[in-house]
C-alpha cells in the first residue's frame, strides 16, 4: 500500500465540508499524459490507499505482462479514528491510514501497450473498486 516515507505533521485537520466546493472540477491532473487510455474521475471522494491498492491489482492482472500502468494520485493525507466503543472527547483519534482528496476531473490510473478492449476492460474493473464514479477516457 501507499504511503509516505515521511510526514511534516501526524495528524492532519479534516478540512471544508461545503459541498459546492468539494465538487468543484479538479484543475491538475486532467488529462491522459503518460499512457493511451486513462481512469477520470466524474464525482468527489476521499481514496484510501487500499482502494488504490485493489484497483493497481486488477489493473496489472488484467492487461498481463505486456501492458505498463501508471498511477497518477498518491495518498498523502492522514485520517484518523478512535478506538471502538470510546466516549466522546479525550483529544482525536489515533492516525489509521492515508487518504487522497479526489475532485471531478481527475485521472486516476493510466494504461498503455495494450489492445483498446483490453486497457477499456482493466480501467472500467478498477474503476469498480472506487468509492466515487468514473469513466475511460483515451488520449486526445
Amino acid at each position: 500500500m501507499l504511503f509516505p516515507k515521511k510526514a511534516k505533521h501526524r495528524k492532519w485537520q479534516t478540512g471544508r465540508k461545503n459541498p459546492k466546493k468539494r465538487i468543484r472540477p479538479e484543475t491538475r491532473g486532467t488529462t491522459v499524459s503518460f499512457g493511451s487510455f486513462g481512469l477520470k474521475a466524474t464525482s468527489q471522494a476521499r481514496v484510501t490507499s487500499n482502494q488504490i491498492e485493489s484497483a493497481r491489482r486488477v489493473i496489472v492482472r488484467t492487461i498481463g505482462k505486456t501492458g505498463k500502468m501508471w498511477i497518477r494520485i498518491f495518498p498523502d493525507r492522514p485520517f484518523t479514528a478512535k478506538a471502538a466503543e470510546v466516549g466522546m472527547g479525550k483529544g482525536k483519534g489515533d492516525p489509521q491510514g492515508y487518504v487522497f482528496d479526489v475532485r471531478p476531473g481527475r485521472v486516476l490510473f493510466e494504461v498503455d501497450g495494450v489492445p483498446e478492449s483490453v486497457a477499456r476492460e482493466a480501467l472500467r474493473k478498477a474503476g469498480t473498486k472506487m468509492p466515487l464514479t468514473t469513466k475511460v477516457v483515451a488520449r486526445v
